[in-house]
């Protein structure tokens, strides 16, 4: 059996020889697992587990083997799903959040109850197109403040 010159020995296993063909796959097995996240590490990618139901589960991974599906599910949750800190009032009024992200209608609700405390003068043309929009899709073109 061939051994790789990279692969280190304890000095309690001896030569070459003497190590058990279990162990040395082990160690392979441990080493390449080390390269794969040191890949994704660099490609930032991270595994984040959730629970949904077996069906939607089940499509979720056939749609994910397409480009085209990846890139649609990336735009829908960057549509849907807003950062804090894009929006200077709504950043102010979700000051007591420890996340950095919130959904649309997590944020009209944000606006909605604390609008007397919307700087509108102050507003950047990003936000104000934020506000109409979400005004839109959950207000039906009304803030109740």
């Amino acid at each position: 059996m061939k051994i790789r010159q990279n692969m280190k020995l304890k000095p309690e296993q001896g030569i070459a020889g003497d190590i058990d063909p279990a162990v040395i796959r082990r160690r392979q097995l441990r080493l390449a697992k080390r390269r794969q996240r040191e890949r994704e590490k660099q490609r930032d990618l991270v595994i984040y587990q959730l629970r949904l139901p077996r069906g939607l589960a089940e499509k979720l991974k056939a749609g994910l083997k397409q480009v085209e599906f990846a890139a649609a599910l990336r735009a829908l949750i960057d549509h849907q799903v807003l950062c804090i800190d894009d929006f200077e009032n709504l950043r102010l009024l979700a000051w007591n959040r420890t996340g950095r992200f919130v959904t649309r209608a997590e944020a009209f609700q944000l606006y909605e109850r604390n609008w007397r405390h919307v700087d509108l003068d102050g507003m950047s043309a990003g936000e104000r197109e934020l506000i109409t929009k979400l005004k839109q899709e959950y207000g039906n073109g009304v803030i109740n403040a």
